[in-house]
């Protein structure tokens, strides 16, 4: 039998969720703890069936709605998906990312190197009706692959990172060009009344950097800088979501103008510690334990979680809570129920 979802009131109160996230963003405290959780194909349809609705992610309150630029996709075959940028994804057992099939670049050389067109109108006509139809949501705008992901689906990941050693002058092109492309569409995505960007850029593994620190300052940081100061000089926020152990960066992030810093992992992560030491400049959304507790835990570990993370790392603001990643598919649906119903509680 279907299960009831849990009572959403936010629309209720007298702030609105974007009231919510801009407090928590300027590290003042809001109402109540705002929150913004996604989940993959499989566990959405999951939550469909044990709910018995359809629609019951609309119902449960995200305070952020998020778009971006409307890049065009391909399907050269089943399964199998081109994006903008040329690289053909293989979706036939990972249905919402996907592993590259084609990288663009086999030889360390930018020529012909395949970008879309940033200036087409096309790709923001949907912005003015988006914003109106979120006027109380906190609207972002999601780059996706921004930078160092993005070089390596053109390039590869084993490749990419021989070039900063072999071909430092290609990488330093090649990520030139992409964060020139990134820079313009902040600019077109800026024309509309959004309030913050997204970046998506993993840099970690479980333990360090991929690249390590002295090639991320060398050949991230400073384009990084550059695409920030973009969105600043709009007004806009800047959130960036970065997987893995990047605790060595979170205070030269905050220096490069970062705002808000994602999925803040737990299993890599000390959370409590980290909003202690970086919470004066930072704030950040996730924090809920992906890899342990929602995937391993009893629904009462999940809520003794989440009203931890309400309760300290959501003090004084600063703070979104949020499973440190998309749900997945190994997650027991009794324990997203208890996450959502714990969250929703703040608002009885």
């Amino acid at each position: 039998m279907p299960q009831p979802m849990p009572p959403c009131r936010i629309w209720e109160q007298d702030w609105t969720p974007r009231d919510r996230v801009l407090m928590a963003f300027e590290h003042e405290q809001p109402d109540r703890c705002p929150h913004s959780m996604g989940f993959t194909q499989v566990a959405h349809q999951k939550m469909a069936e044990f709910y018995g609705d359809p629609h019951w992610l609309g119902k449960i309150g995200n305070h952020f709605a998020v778009t971006g630029a409307q890049l065009p996709w391909s399907q050269p075959q089943p399964g199998f998906y081109r994006d903008a940028f040329g690289v053909v994804w293989n979706r036939t057992v990972d249905k919402d990312i996907g592993i590259v099939a084609h990288y663009q670049l086999t030889e360390p050389d930018c020529d012909g190197l395949p970008l879309p067109d940033v200036h087409d109108p096309d790709l923001y006509a949907h912005l003015g009706t988006f914003v109106e139809d979120h006027p109380e949501e906190f609207r972002q705008a999601n780059i996706g692959f921004s930078l160092f992901e993005r070089a390596w689906t053109l390039r590869g990941m084993d490749k990419l990172l021989m070039d900063m050693v072999l071909h430092p002058e290609f990488v330093e092109e090649l990520l030139d060009r992409i964060c020139d492309w990134n820079v313009a569409c902040v600019h077109h995505l800026a024309q509309h009344n959004l309030d913050c960007i997204a970046f998506g850029d993993d840099w970690g593994q479980q333990h360090g950097l991929i690249m390590g620190p002295a090639h991320w300052r060398h050949f991230l940081k400073p384009r990084l800088k550059r695409m920030y100061d973009a969105v600043h000089e709009h007004g806009m926020y800047v959130w960036i979501h970065s997987c893995g152990d990047v605790s060595e960066l979170l205070g030269e992030l905050a220096d490069i103008g970062v705002n808000c810093f994602n999925p803040f992992q737990p299993e890599v992560l000390n959370v409590a510690k980290v909003k202690e030491d970086h919470g004066h400049r930072l704030a950040f959304h996730g924090g809920i334990s992906l890899q342990r507790t929602l995937s391993r835990g009893t629904p009462d570990d999940v809520r003794r979680e989440v009203r931890e993370r309400i309760q300290v790392v959501g003090r004084d603001g600063g703070y979104v809570l949020a499973p440190c990643h998309a749900v997945t598919a190994d997650v027991p649906a009794e324990n997203i129920h208890a996450m959502l119903d714990e969250t929703l509680g703040q608002y009885q």
